[in-house]
C-alpha cells in the first residue's frame, strides 16, 4: 500500500525563527506557526480556535526564513509531518509532531523587513530529507536559489 505524507498550512509566526547549525554546518531553523479557524456555531455565535504547529527547515531555506521572517508575519508552508520521540530527564517517554518544511511562500505586505508581498512574494523549495536535500532543485524565485542559472526575474 502506498503512503502519502503532505501538509499545507497558512498562518502567522508565533516567534522569531531560531537558526542553528548541525555538526555538518548545515543551517536549520525552527519556528512556530499559528493557524486560526473561525466559524459560526449552531446557535449563530461566532467562534474561533487557534492551532499551534512547530516547523523546521534546513539548508538555504533555513537561512532565507531566518533572514526575512519575524514573529507575526504570515507564511504558507508545504511539507511533511515528522514524529520525534525521546525520554526526558525523569525517564518519561515524550513525543512531538512537527512539520518539516519542503516549500514555502512569503505572504502579506512587505512591512520593511523584506517579507515580500503581492506579486513580489518570494518562494523557496527544497528536497525531502531529515537534513538538506541530496541534490539541489532549481528554484529561481528565492534569493540565492539552488538553481545554477542566473535568471534576472
Amino acid at each position: 500500500m502506498a503512503n502519502y505524507n503532505k501538509v499545507i498550512l497558512m498562518g502567522n509566526l508565533t516567534r522569531d525563527p531560531q537558526l542553528s547549525y548541525l555538526p555538518s554546518q548545515t543551517p536549520v531553523v525552527e519556528f512556530g506557526l499559528a493557524i486560526n479557524r473561525k466559524w459560526k456555531s449552531q446557535d449563530g455565535e461566532q467562534r474561533e480556535e487557534t492551532c499551534f504547529v512547530d516547523c523546521k527547515a534546513f539548508g538555504r531555506q533555513a537561512e532565507t526564513l531566518n533572514q526575512y521572517m519575524r514573529k507575526g508575519r504570515p507564511i504558507l508552508v508545504d511539507g511533511r509531518l515528522q514524529l520525534s520521540q525521546w525520554e526526558d530527564q525523569s525517564g518519561n517517554k515524550r513525543s512531538k509532531l512537527r512539520v518539516v518544511v519542503e516549500n514555502f511562500q512569503f505572504l502579506g505586505g512587505g512591512g520593511g523587513g523584506g517579507a515580500g508581498g503581492g506579486d513580489g512574494a518570494r518562494a523557496a523549495s527544497g528536497g525531502d530529507a531529515d537534513g538538506p536535500p541530496a541534490t539541489p532543485q532549481d528554484d529561481f524565485s528565492a534569493p540565492g536559489g539552488a538553481g545554477g542559472d542566473d535568471i534576472p526575474f
